[in-house]
């Protein structure tokens, strides 16, 4: 495991950040339903009667791998500009910021932190379209899961881990498609199996995950992939797996509780569960 890292940086905050193109699915359909199906079970009743139109007949957990799935839809769009909601690439010292005039629309958003800042925006918005609303929350859902991959934070230079060559039980592939595919899928479990076994009502654990803001998910994503490529080797071995794979149980667990208590935050501020949600500060 690590040690959880602490931020109380604003959610307003500018800082500086490098970025470049990668090709990336964050923690595959799998993963990203987990972190879906996790946050049903953290959200508020009231939260869940907000979401109905939004979600139009679906789950969280059906919703969360959307944006994968539309990246080979036509349009420019799609074929040009969604890959880069998914991930902020950044070199070893570098930090996290957005701009706040990318956020005003879809078509302007370059990095992941810009994408979640722009859906929160259009669910705050009551001027917003049902169908921006809908587009929104999928796309919320799904990166928040993304921004807690390591490697949709990692380095620009190897696109996020895609350039790492590794083999895994004599299959060869990449150190970010093992990160969020490989040692997930090697639990053999369904979705809802994982989710179940890795959820947590653990108030105190709770209460500290919220104590957090999207810059700090991302960096934290970044610190920990600058120590995965440290110690990440070619051949992944039975040891590589027992000494991650706590590292991936955790970040799925965290992204859906701070799913969780981010929806609580935008739809039922008033409720228990936002008493302890998110220390963001969400502005119109």
């Amino acid at each position: 495991m690590y040690k959880n890292v602490k931020y109380s940086l604003s959610f307003t905050l500018l800082i500086s950040a490098i970025f470049a193109s990668t090709d990336c699915n964050a923690w595959g359909q799998n993963g990203h339903r987990v972190v879906g199906k996790i946050a049903e079970s953290h959200i508020s009743e009231t939260t869940k009667t907000a979401l109905i139109p939004y979600l139009n007949g679906e789950s969280l957990a059906q919703i969360s791998t959307w944006p994968d799935e539309m990246r080979s839809a036509p349009g420019e769009f799609w074929q040009k500009k969604s890959s880069r909601w998914h991930y902020i690439n950044a070199d070893e010292n570098a930090t996290f910021s957005f701009n706040h005039d990318h956020t005003k629309h879809k078509e302007s958003v370059t990095n992941i932190l810009e994408g979640i800042h722009y859906s929160i925006q259009v669910l705050q918005d009551e001027k917003s379209s049902l169908a921006a609303k809908q587009f929104s929350l999928r796309f919320l859902v799904h990166l928040v899961g993304d921004s807690h991959q390591p490697f949709h934070a990692g380095k620009a230079e190897d696109r996020g881990g895609n350039r790492i060559e590794v083999s895994f039980f004599n299959q060869q592939t990449n150190l970010h498609s093992l990160w969020d595919t490989k040692l997930v899928e090697n639990e053999n479990l369904s979705f809802t199996e994982y989710a179940q076994f890795i959820n947590t009502n653990n108030s105190e654990l709770i209460s500290e995950y919220l104590q957090s803001t999207p810059t700090s998910w991302l960096e934290e994503s970044h610190n920990l992939a600058l120590k995965i490529y440290e110690s990440t080797e070619q051949e992944i071995s039975y040891s590589y797996i027992y000494h991650n794979t706590p590292i991936v149980k955790t970040r799925l667990q965290q992204a859906g509780i701070r799913l969780a208590g981010l929806l609580n935050t935008l739809f039922d501020p008033a409720s228990k569960q936002s008493k302890t949600a998110l220390t963001l500060k969400i502005t119109k």
